[in-house]
């Protein structure tokens, strides 16, 4: 365990990145050294992040200037890291890719998912999916760790309970993620633009969103996955992801049961937090409370006439859904506790 270490970010000019750089900026143990952006090399990086002012000095960098350092976050878009991951892995002992270009672990599943064939598809295997309430132990000895997706990891987190006890029929599962406006990037398109986005509740992805994968992948708990029905909405949310889940049981079991289930699953876990409530305004899972935090709130609601339940799971995409995630994983790597740097409450009202 090492009591300090360096850490750079290659891609630090969108919001991900931005959110990355001011927790590891506050991160007690990390030193952040350098940040790297090709667009805007030499400007300081309170130029995109301004909340930043009077936090840092440093300026983006050209990734052909970075030096070695401990830990190597990519923050690339998607289909950058893929092709040029033996660029940067002499820079680090550990790299964490918060894109999405590591997370399957079937190569097959890339061009289903993202159109694309693998260019690398023996390193699919060396990286860990780097949710650490799932995979801890592997987590600790990788040299490699990739994000995982936001509406990906709500659902994840809000559903393995019940996958890991093996009570859910796995013949069809429906997810239905509602997200704001900060998962599509900070690049501007006609359905960002303000007047196409205000007031919108848009299904952008009815059937087949990339994050489809890695749930079945993540929920499959040593046996065959599940089938998941996945359908992703935009709402006029800046952060936030709200999935709603609706399972079928395989064996009649009461609020008792479930609660049990849950509980067991989420002991020790200090991000994952039960939420449901008999009182007050926000009794199921609320992404507005938990912006800037790294919490996924987790409820769930049976419906004894069908046998259906309903699972909710709330999080901040760029925190619990990205870049929060990566530096709850980072602490796991090194032996930290993983609170480390993470445990601001959310804000109440925003």
């Amino acid at each position: 365990m090492k009591d300090r270490i360096t850490a750079s970010v290659i891609g630090g000019s969108g919001y991900v990145g931005g959110e990355l750089i001011r927790l590891l900026l506050g991160h007690p143990r990390v030193q952040l050294e350098q940040v790297s952006s090709e667009t805007f090399r030499g400007q300081p990086i309170t130029t995109l992040h301004p909340n930043l002012r009077g936090c840092t000095n440093l300026a983006y960098c050209s990734k052909d200037d970075l030096r070695p350092c401990h830990v190597l976050f990519l923050c690339l878009p998607h289909g950058h890291s893929m092709g040029s991951l033996s660029r940067w892995e002499g820079l680090a002992e550990v790299l964490v890719d918060l894109s999405a270009d590591f997370r399957l672990k079937d190569p097959r599943a890339y061009p289903v998912w993202y159109g694309v064939e693998h260019p690398d598809p023996e390193r699919l295997a060396q990286f860990v999916y780097g949710i650490p309430e799932l995979h801890r132990a592997q987590i600790r000895e990788a040299r490699f760790i990739s994000g995982a997706g936001c509406l990906a990891t709500s659902a994840v987190l809000s559903l393995w309970p019940l996958f890991r006890e093996d009570v859910a029929r796995r013949d069809s599962v429906i997810v239905e993620a509602k997200v704001g406006s900060s998962a599509a990037g900070g690049k501007p398109s006609l359905a960002t633009h303000h007047p196409e986005r205000s007031g919108a509740v848009r299904s952008f992805s009815p059937t087949g969103h990339r994050h489809t994968g890695e749930i079945e992948q993540e929920l499959a708990c040593g046996s065959t996955p599940p089938r998941i029905h996945f359908t992703a909405t935009a709402i006029e949310a800046v952060r936030g992801v709200l999935t709603t889940s609706h399972v079928f049981l395989k064996k009649d079991l009461s609020e008792k049961d479930l609660w049990k289930i849950y509980r067991e699953a989420c002991r020790g876990e200090f991000f994952v937090r039960l939420a449901k409530s008999k009182a007050g305004i926000y009794r199921y899972p609320e992404p507005k409370i938990l912006a800037g935090s790294n919490f996924c709130d987790v409820g769930f609601e049976l419906d004894p006439r069908s046998g259906r339940l309903v699972v909710l799971g709330a999080l901040d995409n760029l925190m619990k859904g990205a870049a929060g995630n990566g530096v709850q994983a980072l602490n796991a790597r090194m032996g930290w506790d993983e609170r480390t740097g993470l445990e601001f409450p959310g804000l109440h009202p925003i």
